[in-house]
């Protein structure tokens, strides 16, 4: 027997918040990085179904496979840091 319940992931708001954004912005490397972030979030997850549509949606668009992304993103990962820590997007000073 399946289940077909769909599930409400614990991340949902703020992850369509970013997708929203990443819809809306350029291709960049925080964008790219948030976008495969996603994916991986995502894969196999049984419910979301709106994000993960939008998230097909946008490798299309960028006309990327998951694995050319994945791709990119690895090699961005590897020559710069994409992710600031929160305390410094807050411009908290400890000196």
């Amino acid at each position: 027997m399946t289940n077909n319940k769909d599930y409400l992931h614990p991340q949902y708001k703020k992850d369509r918040e970013t997708l929203n954004s990443i819809m809306a912005g350029p291709a960049d490397t925080l964008n790219l990085a948030e976008l495969a972030r996603l994916r991986v979030r995502y894969d196999g997850f049984q419910g979301a179904r709106d994000i993960q549509s939008d998230l097909d949606k946008m490798l299309t668009k960028l006309g990327l496979s998951e694995d050319d992304l994945f791709a990119k993103t690895r090699a961005i990962h590897q020559t710069e840091s994409v992710f600031k820590p929160t305390w410094l997007k807050k411009g908290e000073d400890w000196s």
